[in-house]
């Protein structure tokens, strides 16, 4: 007999919502990261993560988005602090453009309330928020924010008030099947599971490519600006903003501490090869970009720094996440490939995880599947 019913490797986003929803389904559950939880090396932290419901990225996210909404509600009840923030979120581009027509499918797709808003509407109602020429708008009451590390903590205290162990500061330098189940090896001891669940995060092709997966991680910036301006602040009622401006998308949040105005840039990206050695060093051309962008939208933000980060996109061939089974070992499951819109469904991806490893009907989108790589 095995020692544990599920070992998860990895308790960022995805890895911490699974090990609670494995607790709390009553199943004895390890889970191992090889840094402390809500640490700042890999894609789970940044104090803020964009939360919405009419997905522009594809229509069939919605419904998980929608059971997503709920767990994280339900979470920051049980942990008594509130997780989620909804202060709407105002995107801006063009009106045929990848965001504005993606948005609009999706409410149209699944009935959800959309507003749309002409450049007048926008300097009106949120005023400080540029409109481009030829640009158009649309606001969801129902998008924010939510505060990234304490999604991560709260998944797994909860978790361990329920059962759950979690080892951190150890490494799995080995996972193999063994009669029964998984033998998982650390750079300290040797454990035995019936199952496995792989949230590695931007080091998932280490443990997937010879399955046939293979993901590209991207270093990406995080950059906070001063801001005196009642108009970017969320007390004062700013939302969440996203922009497509031609082929580059940036986002950012509405201030709520002394730091001023969080700002990032969705597109673009830096190639790495080991997440392990990543860069934290603030790159001089994505800070320009990002100045300018905030100058031309933000502009009674000012270019001032007052705090950056880095973090991981890790990259599907297609953008769209991996969510399956493995395909030569059926009691091995993985989320990978989030590629940079992930955290936001953490909640449920955790749950479809649990769901898979104990024999439920829950089952990933199709759109999810690792076959469709070939």
């Amino acid at each position: 007999m095995s020692g544990y019913d599920c070992i998860v490797a990895g308790c960022g986003g995805v890895g911490s919502a699974a090990l609670y929803h494995l607790a709390q389904k009553g199943f004895r559950v390890l889970g191992f990261d090889q840094y402390p939880v809500g640490h700042d090396r890999g894609s789970s932290h940044g104090e803020t993560r964009v939360i919405r419901q009419a997905y522009f990225e594809h229509p069939d996210y919605v419904p998980l988005l929608q059971r997503a909404y709920s767990l994280w509600q339900e979470l920051q009840s049980l942990r008594g602090t509130q997780l989620l923030y909804q202060t709407g979120i105002l995107q801006i581009g063009p009106p045929q453009g990848e965001v504005i027509s993606g948005v609009l499918r999706a409410a149209s797709e699944h009935g959800l309330q959309i507003q749309q808003l002409a450049a007048s509407d926008v300097a009106e109602r949120f005023p400080g928020f540029h409109v481009p020429d030829g640009s158009g708008a649309v606001f969801e009451s129902l998008g924010g924010y939510l505060r990234v590390e304490d999604c991560v903590r709260a998944h797994v205290e909860l978790a361990q008030a329920r059962g759950a162990e979690i080892q951190t500061g150890e490494t799995i330098i080995d996972w193999s099947p063994s009669p029964g189940g998984i033998t998982v090896t650390t750079d300290k001891s040797v454990y035995q599971a019936d199952s496995l669940i792989l949230a590695t995060g931007a080091w998932a092709s280490q443990w997937l490519s010879q399955s046939g997966l293979h993901f590209k991680v991207l270093r990406k910036h995080l950059h906070w600006f001063a801001n005196s301006d009642p108009r970017y602040q969320q007390d004062q009622g700013a939302p969440v903003f996203f922009y497509q401006l031609g082929e580059r998308f940036y986002y950012g949040f509405p201030q709520h501490n002394a730091l001023g105005v969080k700002v990032s840039e969705h597109s673009g990206g830096e190639l790495i090869q080991n997440p392990a050695d990543l860069s934290r060093h603030r790159d001089p051309i994505d800070f320009a970009t990002l100045a300018d962008f905030v100058q031309h939208c933000l502009p009674g933000v000012t270019q001032t720094a007052t705090r950056h980060e880095v973090c991981m996109y890790t990259m599907s061939p297609d953008g769209h996440f991996v969510l399956d089974a493995h395909p030569q070992h059926g009691n091995v499951f993985f989320a990978a490939g989030l590629s940079g819109h992930g955290f936001k469904f953490a909640s449920v991806l955790g749950e479809i995880l649990a769901d898979l490893v104990s024999g439920s009907a829950h089952q990933p989108p199709s759109l999810f599947s690792a076959s469709r790589f070939g």
